[in-house]
């Protein structure tokens, strides 16, 4: 099965069990919009509590807040949004589709990573056990010719984006022979500049004087609130404020189910440093949250560091930590050393002075900050994505399993009676009773215990109870393993403790270092 094939099966099963559903779809569905479903919401609230543990709980410098969505216009002029946040976007005169130039160039970029990929699959299976990748890497001619290609095509998409060269980007595709995704053909206009911010009316006043915009990121309601929460929590620099919300950017190309949508959550901290030390902070919150990554245990060969060779106007060092999703590596969170761009610039429209006062030193000055913004989304697609396996057992039947870090399940422990009889089904639900105070349990009794293990399998229960009739004689159940499917009889005063150790979070949080 292709990577392909499996995100389909992936997106399928994502609704199939109540994860997520287009959104709208009793109307034909709104494009690039989905809702989260019983499992879904589950599975996002546990990762922003890990996210928000991790970050807040776990370091006494940093704080959260909740910042509204709408806010004074001036503040998406300060931070150049208004003049600067914007996609190159092109057209196919054929299919009337429009697309990012960016994307398309990026898109050619990794079917060469895959024709590599697969090269060095074939050169793995010829020579065995005596194959050196680097080697092959570093002489085959296919590799070279298509590595040649990538590099040549990446500097020159990087040398136009710097340059705001839309017709160098165009130049790019027509070169590279890039065709419409739909219509196959290269029948493509010039490119133009699309800006990304949705914007609505205050209030009953039309006209410009009424415009605001729904916030395309998070990170300016921290920097505006800079002050408030400097003063009133007596934070020292270096001190972090974090943020859990919704933003909204009218993506053109939203596609690959909730990776690029319309409406996202974000979870961004920003760091507030001493000028001239932000690269060294810079370089601590790249390895903090790259370990925050692999502490769930996804597999470690999955992320890798993107360093950006284009910087945003407001950076002086950025980097990406992408994730092999099934269509490729691609950024799942960024850590950017923003300098003081947005506290300066929030001086400079605002008339109010935002400067940090050091008792140390006793100097004033504007704080450099470093920001590490993860999309929720995004997050809660690496695990499905990591999560997702269809096995094939010894006793030839087969299984979908979402082998989900237990901390993360939506469901922790599922109670199952043997029978629907015989006193079995009122023992079952005591437990569950005694249980639902301290973990999202769920009661099945419909179906032969085979077929309730493997839906509890496809929404990545990590442990089965099952209540049999020797319970109502030794007061003790089987637990069953997810992952193992291994089985072991335990008392039912043991039930709590044993979940309680196997899905909390202390031990995953323990791994991870305090930043600050």
């Amino acid at each position: 099965m292709t990577q392909e094939e499996v995100f389909k099966q992936l997106t399928a099963h994502a609704k199939e069990y109540g994860f997520v559903f287009q959104s709208s779809e009793i109307y034909d569905g709104l494009s690039a919009v989905y809702d989260y479903g019983q499992m879904g919401v589950e599975l996002k609230n546990n990762i922003k509590k890990y996210w928000w543990d991790a970050m807040v709980r776990l370091n006494e410098n940093i704080v959260g807040i909740d910042s509204a969505i709408f806010m004074h216009p001036k503040i998406w002029q300060a931070s150049g949004h208004v003049g600067a946040f914007n996609d190159p976007l092109i057209d196919n005169k054929d299919s009337k589709k429009r697309y990012r130039a960016d994307v398309l160039i990026e898109d050619y970029i990794a079917k060469l990573e895959e024709k590599i990929a697969k090269d060095v699959e074939k050169g793995r299976r010829k020579f065995g056990e005596s194959f050196d990748e680097a080697q092959f890497r570093a002489t085959n001619p296919n590799v070279l010719r298509n590595q040649q290609k990538m590099d040549e095509v990446r500097s020159r998409m990087t040398e136009a984006l710097n340059a705001n060269d839309l017709q160098g980007l165009r130049d790019i595709i027509i070169d590279c022979g890039i065709v419409c995704p739909i219509s196959g053909t290269k029948n493509w206009t010039e490119v133009r500049q699309f800006n990304l911010m949705f914007s609505t009316q205050l209030g009953n006043i039309s006209g410009e004087d009424g415009i605001i915009y729904l916030r395309p990121e998070t990170a300016q309601g921290i920097f505006v609130n800079f002050l408030n929460v400097q003063k009133t929590g007596r934070m020292k620099v270096p001190f972090g404020i974090a943020q859990i919300g919704k933003a909204f950017r009218n993506e053109i190309v939203a596609r690959q189910f909730i990776f690029r949508m319309r409406e996202f959550e974000q979870m961004e901290m920003q760091f507030f440093v001493r000028p001239g030390s932000e690269l060294e902070w810079f370089a601590k919150w790249k390895e903090a949250r790259l370990q925050w990554h692999k502490a769930l245990g996804l597999g470690d060969e999955k992320y890798r560091f993107h360093d950006h060779e284009k910087l945003a106007h407001y950076a002086n060092a950025a980097t990406d930590i992408e994730f092999e999703f099934p269509f490729g590596f691609k950024e799942l969170e960024g850590i950017h050393s923003r300098t003081d761009f947005d506290l300066s610039n929030h001086q400079k429209f605002s008339g109010r002075k935002i400067q940090y006062f050091d008792p140390e030193t006793g100097e004033s000055y504007t704080p450099y900050v470093i920001e590490t913004s993860i999309g929720l989304d995004r997050m809660f697609l690496t695990v499905l994505s990591a999560s997702y396996c269809e096995e094939k057992l010894d006793n030839g039947e087969e299984r979908v399993v979402l082998r989900i870090p237990p901390v993360l399940a939506p469901v922790k422990l599922a109670v199952l009676p043997l029978v629907k009889k015989d006193g079995l089904p009122e023992r079952a639900r005591a437990i569950i009773d005694d249980l639902k105070f301290d973990f999202n349990c769920q009661y099945d009794e419909k179906d032969s215990i085979g077929k309730r293990y493997r839906r509890q399998d496809a929404i990545g229960t990590p442990y089965c109870i099952t209540v049999d009739h020797q319970t109502l004689e030794d007061n003790c159940v089987t637990i069953r393993d997810r992952d193992t499917m291994a089985q072991e009889r335990i008392p039912i005063a043991e039930v709590e403790r044993i979940i309680r150790e196997r899905t909390d979070y202390k031990p995953v949080l323990r791994k991870l270092n305090k930043i600050g």
